[in-house]
């Protein structure tokens, strides 16, 4: 599928952004990383906030490509429109932020626990990993959004 498909499934609305927008979801996932980073945190809420950070990424993603999620699955829509945005070389991240909402979704509704201190540092190092490269995808392919 491509965004304008997606778009045509009443799964994303057209949306103008600005330069200004991008920078803050950046800042978002900036803070959501620094935050993520901190000592003290349970593995539940380690996960919870790099999982967050991927979120503004994600979204600052889709917003450079003129687009937003429509009302509902929002969080899966932002995930996997990285795909359409970024491309093929993405879809291991994909795969796994889709595996980290699901439990997230768990661990947020249902019980604590769930996430082990292995998985939250690994979804805290490919929500770096994902800052960079969608700060690398922004400077190529929408300079104006990204200076």
């Amino acid at each position: 599928m491509s965004l304008i498909a997606w778009h045509q499934a009443a799964w994303l609305v057209e949306h103008r952004t600005s330069p200004r927008e991008i920078q803050d979801l950046l800042a978002l996932a900036d803070r959501d990383l620094e935050s993520a980073s901190a000592s003290g945190l349970s593995p539940d809420w380690q996960h919870n906030i790099a999982y967050n950070a991927a979120l503004s990424c994600a979204a600052a993603a889709l917003s450079a490509a003129g687009y937003r999620p429509a009302r509902g699955q929002h969080h899966y829509r932002l995930i996997h429109s990285l795909s359409l945005t970024m491309g093929s070389e993405i879809k291991e991240t994909v795969r796994f932020l889709e595996a980290a909402r699901k439990k997230r979704n768990v661990g947020i509704y249902e019980r604590a626990g769930v996430i082990g201190e292995g998985e939250a540092k690994e979804i805290l190092a490919l929500s770096k990993d994902l800052r960079r490269k969608v700060a690398g995808w922004l400077r190529k392919n929408h300079p104006e959004y990204y200076p």
